[in-house]
């Protein structure tokens, strides 16, 4: 397929998006499943083409001046792909199979518009509503760091270490053009993709099938290396989904210890069992039923909270996410997070950590909410942050933000990253 045919296709599916209101991932399955004359190629520059488009709504939108799947298809070309609107309208000149050229009105609006004189709102890609939670959470960096949460992120991996060691997966993955993570320490990291390109199928390698890396930003990692697990503790991963951050403990535990690896939904544990065996983790037990860790109350050395959240820090991979996402959800959420809160809280042992995280940028679900737990909760206090991210990451502390009132955020501008939360506080009795 032509540019032409593949900005057609990708109108299609923003269109179906916004129709029927559904995930980007879903309606670009269904749209490869009847055209099945898709090469791989082309569906990849399909997606990213969608994606560039819900990542850049607000901006592709307004430089057409309108905020049709038409509009911000043409304009994530025009912001991602390096085109021009001399460019595409070459490109699609003859091609039965492409839309409707760039007409005298649409190259006018794009003539007269400079992103950088935009609202600010629009140069940050942010929903209005959003506006006030990003501004509090970033302050005066509240743009720029909503314009990043609008990148294309990279494909973050982490080594497992009690398999391997990350010279050697780099090794084995040197022509991906992989490279050591900045700040993780067992992370490796590929750079974005350009333009129509697809990161590499990673999980095909034999060193991924033999457990010697998993898929996981680099965020992710760093807050799993702040809870600060060793061998022989007593763990309790109440929120575990599907592993990742357990896997992650457990490798710096060295296998020694317990691991309680529970979710309130089972299903979304399905997938550590496998993991578990391909990653050779011999100290997590995986626990559905709340029943079962009765035993557990008023001894876990360390309780992590990873706390369903709106996802906000995750915009860059989820970007559709972003414009579904309502206040009534939000509010949701934070109920969510703070019974939550309570009822972890009774797992931890006197002297023992609770540690809470979340992939969301918003004050309201981070340090707002752990403000909340402690005003309920009297007998928990934050560590020092600063001197927990000295022992445990080292360097980079400039990377992160530090609340004067406790937690660590990590976020894309300023730490590379996905955005997250963490704070860990203290059980004094």
């Amino acid at each position: 397929m032509r540019i032409g045919g593949r900005l057609a296709a990708a109108i299609e599916v923003l269109d179906d998006i916004g129709r029927r209101q559904r995930p980007a991932a879903e309606a670009l399955k269904d749209w490869g499943l009847s055209h099945r004359f898709a090469g791989g190629g082309d569906r990849a520059a399909i997606g990213n083409i969608v994606y560039d488009a819900l990542r850049r709504r607000r901006s592709a939108g307004w430089l057409l001046e309108a905020d049709t799947p038409r509009a911000i298809a043409f304009g994530a070309l025009l912001l991602e792909w390096g085109e021009t609107a001399t460019s595409l309208n070459q490109a699609l000149d003859g091609d039965k199979f492409a839309p409707t050229p760039l007409d005298e009105t649409e190259l006018r609006t794009i003539s007269e518009r400079r992103l950088a004189e935009a609202p600010q709102e629009v140069r940050a890609d942010c929903p209005d509503w959003c506006v006030p939670l990003i501004e509090s959470s970033f302050g005066s960096d509240w743009v720029e760091e909503g314009a990043a949460l609008a990148a294309r992120p990279p494909l973050d991996l982490r080594v497992n270490i009690l398999k391997a060691d990350r010279g050697k997966v780099l090794a084995e993955l040197a022509r991906t053009g992989a490279r050591a993570a900045e700040i993780a320490a067992n992370g490796i990291r590929i750079a974005p993709i350009q333009g129509s390109g697809r990161h590499p199928n990673v999980q095909a390698e034999l060193a991924f099938q033999n457990g010697w890396f998993e898929v996981q930003d680099e965020g992710s990692q760093l807050v799993s290396e702040l809870a600060g697990a060793t061998a022989g503790m007593q763990v309790l991963d109440y929120c575990a989904g599907a592993g990742g951050k357990s896997l992650a403990l457990s490798a710096a535990m060295d296998n020694h210890g317990q691991i309680f690896a529970h979710d309130a939904e089972r299903a979304r544990l399905a997938p550590i069992f496998e993991r578990i065996r391909r990653a050779g983790n011999r100290n997590i037990q995986a626990v559905s039923r709340r029943a079962e860790l009765e035993p557990l109350k008023d001894h876990m050395d360390i309780v992590l909270v990873d706390a369903p959240c709106t996802g906000s820090g995750t915009w860059r991979r989820r970007p559709d996410a972003k414009w579904r996402l309502t206040q009534r959800q939000l509010d949701a959420r934070k109920a969510e997070q703070a019974a939550i809160l309570d009822t972890a809280s009774e797992y931890v042992k006197p002297g023992g950590l609770l540690a809470y995280v979340t992939c969301s940028v918003f004050e309201d679900e981070n340090g707002g909410q752990v403000a909340a737990f402690m005003d309920r909760i009297g007998n928990f206090i934050p560590v020092d942050h600063r001197d927990l991210w000295s022992g445990r990451i080292g360097s980079h502390g400039s990377s992160a933000r530090f609340a004067t009132s406790g937690g660590i955020s990590l976020s894309p501008a300023l730490t590379g990253t996905d955005g997250f939360y963490f704070c860990a506080l203290r059980r004094m009795g």
